[in-house]
């Protein structure tokens, strides 16, 4: 597929800091998921000031390497776009392992010309804890409902992308669900819809074993009851530390 210049349908774009444990299962499940839906695609992984290995390993699965200075993950996915040729972006977080039944669902959506864009319901692994499968449920049933996308599975024609301004430079986290309603803003006046699939991406559970209950819980507190504090680094460091 792709136009008879040979660029790719899709582009898939991973950010990525200090993700030499996870990039290759990441890229490897990317590779293959878009092998089995057959689709020309791109795959582009920003390099975010990473000091590991994520950029040469990421170079060995043959992806295409950005760099981005800036610890921010909107400015990341930004500099993964700039350089995508594909129709569709595809943003992939670096612990998530997409599959190609939810590639096809994607595809299907997006070249129907009724989606602008959407994302994908979350199957976290290793959740031990009942509070945080309580969450997960939570989280999915708010992002059917409201149409947030998870950010580590969003999807989006190029147009839309563009019209909406891209990620919002601005925060710190949060930047897909400010996405997700600019998108869905961009749709209706196309008469297109942002659409959430039924169909989960499985993604890493790490949060929920780096970090306990109480930090999760006062994180969601703080950003609830404060949202601007997404400008904040400070206030955001739950995005921006490792153990």
């Amino acid at each position: 597929m792709g136009d008879a210049a040979g660029a790719p349908e899709l582009s898939v774009i991973l950010p990525a800091w200090n993700e030499a444990e996870w990039i290759g299962g990441a890229l490897d499940a990317v590779q293959a998921a878009c092998a089995g839906a057959r689709v020309r695609a791109e795959v582009i992984v920003t390099d975010n000031a990473s000091s590991d290995a994520t950029a040469r390993i990421a170079r060995e699965r043959g992806a295409q390497v950005v760099h981005e200075p800036e610890r921010r993950i909107a400015r990341a996915r930004n500099a993964g776009a700039a350089v995508a040729r594909g129709r569709y972006l595809l943003f992939v977080d670096a612990d998530t392992w997409p599959d190609a039944d939810l590639l096809n669902a994607t595809l299907h959506a997006l070249r129907s010309g009724e989606v602008c864009g959407g994302g994908a319901q979350v199957q976290l692994d290793q959740l031990d804890r009942a509070l945080y499968r309580w969450g997960q449920v939570l989280w999915n049933q708010m992002s059917m409902a409201l149409g947030l996308a998870a950010g580590c599975y969003l999807f989006c024609t190029r147009e839309a992308f563009d019209a909406a301004g891209g990620f919002s430079e601005r925060v710190y986290a949060g930047e897909e669900v400010f996405l997700s309603r600019r998108l869905a803003r961009q749709g209706r006046r196309r008469g297109q819809v942002f659409r959430i699939l039924a169909h989960p991406v499985q993604s890493s559970g790490r949060k929920a074993r780096w970090f306990s209950p109480w930090r999760h819980l006062w994180t969601a507190l703080v950003l609830l009851l404060v949202p601007f504090a997404l400008r904040s680094r400070r206030f955001t460091r739950f995005w921006y530390q490792r153990p």
